[in-house]
Formats: structure tokens, sequence, C-alpha cells
């Protein structure tokens, strides 16, 4: 699709200060790539099953959104059907991928054709995923369905 050359992380440290930064608010706001939101979706799965993503992410990115002076609107912010669709493929890539430091998944995940910022358009038209109703709730693929889970996976399904 595009040449993607993601920014990787050099530690697992890199990794979990963009999730606890994300967390407690306190990561600056130019921190907050698409390579953060990545990683973040990352940790949070691998290492925090406490925090269920499909229904706390929303709210935790709108809450940090607000507290770096971002705003959640129809034209910006928070968008509900990217942040589903990424918790999801990231999902399926730890099933596949569930071994080694987290750094290092989190670096695989971002070179693998997932980590592309334009994947989500393999599954979306850009008239369908940047529409309002996408980005204020879960509006499924319209070019075709996302990954299915390895057999005898569980999959939370994304939140309508």
């Amino acid at each position: 699709m595009t040449d993607h050359n993601p920014r990787l992380f050099p530690d697992d440290a890199a990794v979990r200060r963009i999730g606890t930064g994300l967390l407690d608010r306190t990561l600056p706001r130019a921190d907050w790539t698409h390579e953060a939101h990545l990683a973040a979706c990352l940790w949070l799965l691998a290492e925090r099953s406490d925090i269920p993503a499909e229904m706390t992410l929303p709210d935790i990115i709108r809450s940090y959104n607000a507290s770096v002076g971002g705003v959640n609107s129809d034209s910006e912010g928070y968008h509900e059907t990217i942040t589903q669709a990424y918790i999801w493929l990231v999902r399926v890539r730890l099933v596949a991928d569930a071994t080694g430091p987290l750094h290092e998944r989190a670096n695989r995940l971002l070179l693998s054709p997932e980590g592309d910022r334009t994947h989500l358009l393999r599954y979306w038209s850009n008239e369908t995923l940047f529409s309002v109703a996408a980005r204020r709730g879960w509006v499924p693929p319209d070019l075709q369905p996302l990954p299915p889970f390895p057999a005898g996976a569980a999959a939370a399904e994304p939140v309508a």
C-alpha cells in the first residue's frame, strides 16, 4: 500500500512508557503517534488483562486527548472504528506472535502489514472509514471482513 518506515521501540520500557503515559495522561502529545497507538494497544492486550480493551480503550483515548488539549469531535480526535479494528488486528497478531520481549513483538507488529497506517483501507473504503458514523461508532468493513481468529482462540467482538 505505502512505503512504511515505522519508528521502532528500543526496549520494553519504551513500550510500557507509552502505555502507562496513556493511562495516567502524562504522555507528551507529540509522542502519541501511530506507532504509539499500536504499541499501547499491544501492551494493554499482552500485559494488562485487567483492562478490557474493547470496553475501556475508547474512554482512555478520549480522556487522554482532552488532557493534552485535543478534542473528540466529528472530524478529529477519537475514532471508534479505527480503535476497535486495531484492537481486533492486534489480538489476532498476538495469537500468532506471543513470544519474545514486548518491544520485539511491538516492532514486529509495526513492521507487519498491519502496522502500516493505511492497512485498514484493505477492509474499509476511505469514504466509509473516515465517515462521522465510523468515527462515532463501530461500522463493519465494507470491502472485506477482518481476518478471523485462529481456530480455538477466543476473540471479543468489536463494541458496537
